[in-house]
C-alpha cells in the first residue's frame, strides 16, 4: 500500500511537473533536443541520465536520512534533484554545495559559506570555502549520501576532486555513496600528460591525464580500484548508470556545468584552452563567450579579432585583463563537430601563442605547472621543442593509463 501512494505521488509530482513546462514550449523542445542520440535510433532510445532513471533507485531512497552533493546541473526534466525529492517527501537531511555552489551562481574560485536555502529551507554545506569535505558531524545524521554532478572529462575541473574527497569522507564513517551517473562529453578525449604526484593540488588530485574519458561513476570506480583513498579503504558505491550511451556519442548538457562554460563549443575546447589560465593569455572571461576566445592586448598586430573583457555578475565579476582591448583567436565560427571529434589536445594552439607573444618572460605565471601537473611542458614550450616532441613524451604514462582506465568502464 506504501508503494502504491508513493508511485501515484510521484505520477502526480511528474504530471504537474509537465504541466509547469508546457507553459514554456521552448524549454521542453530543448531539454528533448539536448538529450537526443547523435544516431537515428529514434527518441525512444535517448540517453537516460542515472537521476532520469527514478525507478531504478527511489526505492532504496524511500526511509533514508539523504545527503546531497549536488549543484544546478543534478536534475530530472528540468527540475533541480534536490527540489523534485523534496516534493517526493524524501528526507533531505544536508546538501553539501561545491565550487560555484549549490545553485550554481559563484564565481571561479569563490568561497562559498554555509547557509540555508532559501526554496527548500535545507541546509547547505559549502565544501569550497573553509573546507573541502564534510566532517563527522556533518554526516552524523545522514544514511546514504547522494553524488549528482556534470562533469565535462577534464583532470582541472574541480568536481571529480570533490567526489574523491566526499568518497573519503563517506569510507571513513561507513556511509554509502550512491552516484547518479553522467555522460563525459568529452568522453572520446584521453589525452595530455598524466600528473605527477608532486604536482598534486586544488586542481589535480590523482594520477590521470588532462583529458580523462571517464564519467564520473567510472572514475569512482578507478579511486576505489586504484587505492587511492587514505588508508587503503573503499567506499561502498550504488552506481545508477547511464543508459543508451556510449564514450563517443554527443552529448549536449541541457544545463551549463558552471558559469564560465555555456555551450558545448566551451566545453569542448575547454581541456586545451584551460592551460591558457596559467598564463597572461584571456580566454574570454569577462565575455559572453568564455573559453572560445584567447587574447592579449600585448598581441595586437599579430591577431585581428579583439574583444574586451567587463565585469558581468554570475559570470566572471573580475576578469583578467578587464576593460582591456585584447586581440587574438575566435573559436565561435569553427566547426563545433569536428572539434568534438578531435582525439587529441590542441598543444600546437599553446606553442603559437606562446612564440606570436612578444613579452615571453611574463607570459607563464605560477598555476600553469599545477594545471599541466608537471613542470616539464612549461620548459619544453621555452625550449623550443616541437608538438611531436612533446607529445612523445607523454606516451608512456598516456598508454599505461588507458590501460589501466579499461578495467573501470561501464560503457563502450
Amino acid at each position: 500500500m506504501i508503494n502504491i501512494k508513493f508511485n501515484l505521488f510521484f505520477l502526480l509530482i511528474m504530471t504537474l511537473t509537465m504541466a509547469c513546462n508546457s507553459c514554456n514550449t521552448a524549454k521542453v523542445e530543448t531539454i528533448k533536443r539536448d538529450i537526443r542520440p547523435t544516431n537515428n535510433i529514434g527518441y525512444d532510445h535517448k540517453i537516460l541520465t542515472g537521476a532520469d532513471q527514478t525507478n531504478k533507485y527511489l526505492q532504496i531512497l524511500k526511509g533514508k536520512k539523504l545527503g546531497l552533493v549536488v549543484n544546478q546541473t543534478a536534475e530530472i526534466n528540468g527540475i533541480n534533484l534536490v527540489d523534485s525529492f523534496k516534493n517526493l517527501g524524501l528526507n533531505i537531511k544536508a546538501i553539501f554545495g561545491p565550487e560555484h555552489g549549490f545553485r550554481g551562481t559563484a564565481d571561479a574560485g569563490e568561497n562559498v559559506g554555509n547557509y540555508i536555502d532559501k526554496k527548500t529551507g535545507i541546509p547547505v554545506i559549502s565544501l569550497y570555502g573553509t573546507k573541502s569535505a564534510p566532517s563527522k558531524e556533518d554526516l552524523k545524521n545522514i544514511d546514504l549520501m547522494i553524488f549528482d554532478i556534470q562533469d565535462v572529462g577534464a583532470r582541472f575541473y574541480t568536481f571529480t576532486i570533490t567526489m574523491a574527497k566526499i568518497m573519503q569522507a563517506c569510507a571513513d564513517n561507513n556511509i554509502p555513496l550512491m552516484i547518479l551517473d553522467r555522460p563525459n562529453p568529452n568522453g572520446n578525449l584521453i589525452d595530455g600528460p598524466v600528473l605527477n604526484p608532486n604536482f598534486k593540488s586544488g586542481v589535480g588530485m590523482h594520477q590521470i591525464p588532462i583529458a580523462h574519458g571517464l564519467t564520473v561513476a567510472e572514475f569512482a570506480q578507478m579511486i576505489n580500484g586504484e587505492g587511492w583513498l587514505n588508508g587503503n579503504k573503499k567506499c561502498k558505491l550504488i552506481i545508477i548508470k547511464n543508459a543508451n550511451y556510449k564514450h563517443n556519442d554527443e552529448y549536449i548538457l541541457p544545463v551549463k556545468p558552471s558559469p564560465n562554460l555555456p555551450n558545448n563549443l566551451s566545453i569542448y575546447l575547454y581541456p586545451s584552452l584551460c592551460l591558457f589560465e596559467g598564463t597572461v593569455i584571456s580566454q574570454g572571461r569577462g565575455t559572453l563567450f568564455p573559453f572560445q576566445v584567447l587574447g592579449h592586448p600585448l598581441l595586437k598586430g599579430k591577431y585581428n579579432f579583439t574583444f574586451t573583457p567587463k565585469s558581468i555578475d554570475g559570470m566572471s565579476k573580475n576578469p583578467p585583463l578587464e576593460n582591456q582591448v585584447c586581440y587574438g583567436i575566435d573559436f565561435r565560427k569553427m566547426d563545433v563537430e569536428k572539434i568534438r571529434n578531435e582525439k587529441e589536445l590542441n598543444i600546437k594552439l599553446l606553442i603559437d601563442v606562446y612564440n606570436a607573444f612578444p613579452d615571453k618572460a611574463h607570459f607563464f605565471n605560477a598555476f600553469f605547472n599545477k594545471l599541466a601537473g608537471n613542470d616539464i611542458l612549461m620548459q619544453q614550450i621555452k625550449d623550443g621543442k616541437t608538438e611531436k616532441e612533446i607529445r612523445d613524451s607523454w606516451q608512456p604514462a598516456l598508454n599505461n593509463y588507458k590501460s589501466m582506465r579499461k578495467k573501470y568502464l561501464l560503457y563502450n
